[in-house]
């Protein structure tokens, strides 16, 4: 089991910046990548950003550029730095952790990410 906890969401200004994090606890030596997905009101859930446990990461193409995601020294935490944030960005955020035994997707409550015109 691993249990993942956001924070760092709010309301901003477009232009403005947020960062996200998310710790990992329980059986944490399973993780292999972690990330963040978005879903947006009456749009399905996507993909944002992954990073694996070797630092390899994966962005959307709508956020390359403006987002950058990180791992904490632990391993357990991962971050996002959120720049030049724009209205479509809006959305709830959610954190994932990726197990690989057993092979299990796990998913943090969200945080709400809005962003003002």
């Amino acid at each position: 089991q691993v249990q993942l906890v956001e924070s760092g969401g709010g309301l901003v200004q477009a232009g403005g910046s947020l960062r996200l994090s998310c710790a990992a606890s329980g059986s944490i030596f399973s993780i292999n990548a972690m990330g963040w997905y978005r879903q947006a009101p009456g749009k399905q859930r996507e993909l944002v950003a992954t990073i694996t446990s070797s630092g390899t990461t994966n962005y959307a193409d709508s956020v390359k550029g403006r987002f950058t995601i990180s791992r904490g020294n632990a391993k357990n935490t991962v971050y996002m730095e959120m720049n030049s944030l724009k209205p479509e960005d809006t959305a709830v955020y959610y954190c994932n952790a990726d197990l690989v035994v057993p092979p299990y997707r796990y998913w943090g409550q969200g945080t709400q990410v809005t962003v003002s015109s």
